[in-house]
């Protein structure tokens, strides 16, 4: 899992804890130690707004 520098707003709690969970055999994380402890420790969850209510409610309607 290569985790680069990035906004503070990509690198979250969550994003790690998927990366980590979809590993099978093996998980080798590439990149700044320091960003992978402000990873683990930023638990800040932002609402993302992808339509996707929307349009799961909306399908088929004309």
């Amino acid at each position: 899992m290569v985790i680069p520098p990035a906004s503070p707003m990509l690198l979250t709690r969550n994003l790690l804890y998927t990366g980590i969970t979809r590993a099978k055999k093996l998980l080798v994380i590439v990149g700044i130690e320091k960003v992978v402890e402000f990873m683990i420790q930023n638990v800040d969850v932002k609402k993302r707004n992808t339509g996707l209510e929307y349009k799961l409610k909306h399908i088929g309607t004309p």
